[in-house]
């Protein structure tokens, strides 16, 4: 061993709890348990750079770069562990202890010996049963990284050892003994919270199942009477990360928290699903689910049904029909369908492309897929948003796919609010607040459907309307960059710019790449009179590839730079490589300039072409200068559209 290679390693032991007495009485049962205990173990401590050196038994040694990336692992695989307890019976459930230590190894064949192995070793059985504890070195190279609490147990005396060794122990989620000071009994329990599955699969590539599932129960619970789900974008930033119930909780003002995991193997599926009352961290059900692929549908509404029998809510036949309502029995294209959303919900040329793809596939295997016809026809609007396809091809598409999906069933919201979009753009203000309001009515918390609702009652003058929408938005989906981002455009048209600058640069923060929502914020500095801090961000926007030429005209002129301003219009003015210009904007510059026959000529040609930006010109202050001009009148009046005026906050 003197030839080995010597290192600083974090060395974690598990062991199983009365193994050696389950082997004696039954020797099968016991094997099995140890190989089910392999199979949930080893693909965590892949996820967590784990080593695993070697098996004894029904024990792992196992080996971490870093003392933070062991108790990770130790609590992902104590709590898969107690997860998997759910679904077996009680002489079948396995328990285990784990300790950790820091220290010296010495590496020669594969094999790792030295002092640090021997005390892990000595430090697990100190161990609660089901527990986790670890050395001083440990405690003090991840305290204050990780998220649950850490306690003293005292010094220990190891065999072997001189000194006493002092251990400390995990506070796990599930432990009522410590940690009680963040209760979260006030909040509404019928508010619930779908956290991300995890995918416990041998594959890794079949992630998109759990993500799918996680999806599709969001979806079934949401149409749930008297329930508010918190939308998929935030719930999805909690994956793979170790937070108690009740800091999830109180982050997301919810009083219930349905959790679980997905494990395929072959053309079987094992769904584990735990409901957990937030308040008091106890389980208001658990089951497991083992079925073939084909029978994955069932699940998903019996999951639904489950959740609203333990929080005391009545379903009639019509809430189970709601539940159940435009998806497919054909597994090919559920799978199509998932693996289109997790590219749809990238909103980016190429993954909008890939989803389109998969969408179609779907359809082909299911003409009548209405949750597909949904996702196809928002895709379109979304390349339209973009302009990554001509207006007119775009939304033609989108509005064909959404009434499809509304022939083949009227009751399925997302259809309605995928309406919404291209009747935007046919300037049917009223007709897109009236489908996506009747989504609203169909599934109360379907957050998509709040994306555009504030901005389409401030173009009609619902102000209050509009704060409403935004506060209900903000309730169901918090910690999501576009809800933020969208909230935060509405409050600066609004003009209540402190909101508007706290919710941007929230944002921006959760996703540094989101332009539009950093020159919206410039935007909202340059309103508070911060001109050469809100130009700055504009600018900044611009170079990380928005085409926010207006705005940044705008702050030009704001901050008396005019010259740059005329610049700005002469390079827009020289041919494009692709020949594509975007009316509006050079309306909008043209406008800031005081040019403002130009100005009008511009806005007249995007009617023609029906551009999705100019029914905002109303409330843009780019284009203050021609508000009151005739020509411009007649403009807003062919949208439908009353006198514009700029929106002031609300008393």
């Amino acid at each position: 061993m003197s030839q080995g290679t010597r290192r600083l390693a974090a060395i974690m032991f598990t062991d199983m709890v009365g193994y050696a007495s389950l082997a004696q009485r039954n020797e099968s049962i016991s094997l099995t348990m140890v190989d089910e205990q392999r199979q949930v173990i080893r693909p965590i401590l892949s996820r967590h750079s784990g080593r695993e050196v070697k098996t004894m038994g029904d024990a792992f040694l196992v080996e971490f770069p870093s003392a933070l990336d062991a108790v990770r692992c130790a609590y992902d695989i104590q709590r898969a562990i107690r997860e998997l307890d759910y679904s077996l019976p009680e002489g079948r459930r396995i328990q285990l202890r784990v300790g950790i230590h820091l220290g010296d190894v010495v590496e020669s064949q594969g094999d790792i010996s030295g002092d640090a192995v021997n005390v892990a070793s000595r430090i697990e059985p100190l161990a609660e049963v089901g527990g986790v504890c670890m050395t001083r070195q440990v405690y003090d190279q991840v305290q204050n990284k990780f998220e649950l609490p850490l306690v003293s147990v005292g010094s220990k005396i190891l065999k072997s050892l001189s000194t006493p060794v002092e251990v400390y122990k995990v506070v796990l989620p599930w432990d009522k003994s410590e940690g009680s000071e963040l209760s979260t009994t006030v909040l509404d329990r019928k508010r619930i919270a779908i956290l991300p599955f995890a995918n416990f699969s041998p594959d890794p590539t079949d992630g998109y199942l759990a993500d799918g599932m996680t999806e599709e129960i969001i979806t079934r619970v949401s149409r749930v009477p008297e329930l508010s789900v918190i939308s998929r974008t935030s719930v999805m930033g909690y994956r793979n990360k170790d937070r108690r119930a009740s800091e999830i909780a109180n982050e997301l003002k919810v009083g219930t928290l349905l959790e679980g995991s997905v494990r395929k193997a072959g053309n079987r599926v094992r769904i584990t699903v735990q409901l957990v009352d937030a308040g008091s961290d106890r389980h208001l059900w658990a089951e497991s689910f083992d079925r073939d692929l084909e029978d994955i549908f069932a699940v998903q509404t019996e999951v639904a049904e489950k959740v609203a029998s333990s929080l005391q809510i009545k379903l009639t036949d019509e809430d189970r029909e709601r539940i159940e309502k435009g998806g497919t029995q054909s597994v090919e294209a559920h799978t199509l369908y998932l693996k289109g959303k997790a590219n749809l919900w990238r909103m980016d040329e190429g993954s909008l492309r890939t989803a389109i793809g998969c969408f179609e596939k779907a359809l082909a295997l299911d003409p009548r897929y209405v949750l597909a016809y949904c996702s196809l026809s928002t895709a379109y609007s979304s390349l339209a948003g973009l302009e990554l396809l001509p207006p007119e091809e775009a939304y033609q598409n989108a509005e064909t796919y959404a009434r499809k999906a509304l022939e083949l069933d009227r009751g399925v919201a997302e259809a309605h609010a995928a309406l919404a979009g291209p009747l935007m753009n046919s300037y049917d203000f009223k007709g897109a607040v009236a489908e996506l309001e009747k989504a609203i009515e169909l599934s109360p918390s379907l957050s998509e459907a709040y994306f555009w609702l504030p901005g389409l009652y401030i173009l009609q003058g619902r102000m209050r309307d509009a704060q409403e929408a935004i506060d209900r938005e903000l309730r169901l989906d918090p910690l999501s960059v576009h809800t933020s981002g969208s909230a935060g455009t509405w409050c600066l048209i609004l003009g209540e710019y402190e909101k508007a600058a706290t919710l941007l640069k929230d944002a921006y923060e959760l996703d540094p790449s989101a332009s539009l929502y950093l020159d919206n914020l410039g935007m909202v500095h340059i309103q508070q009179g911060l001109l050469e801090q809100g130009l700055a961000e504009v600018k900044r926007a611009m170079e990380m590839g928005g085409s926010f030429q207006t705005d940044l005209a705008y702050a030009y002129v704001k901050a008396g730079k005019h010259e740059e301003a005329r610049r700005l219009l002469e390079a827009l003015q020289k041919p494009g490589g692709d020949g594509h210009v975007r009316s509006t904007i050079l309306a909008g510059v043209h406008a800031v300039l005081g040019d403002k026959e130009a100005a009008l000529e511009w806005l007249e040609r995007a009617y023609g072409e029906r551009a999705g930006y100019l029914p905002w010109t109303t409330v843009d202050p780019a284009f203050d200068n021609i508000r009151g001009e005739p020509r411009y009148l007649a403009l807003v009046r062919k949208m439908g559209l009353s006198q514009p005026s700029p929106a002031v906050p609300q008393e």
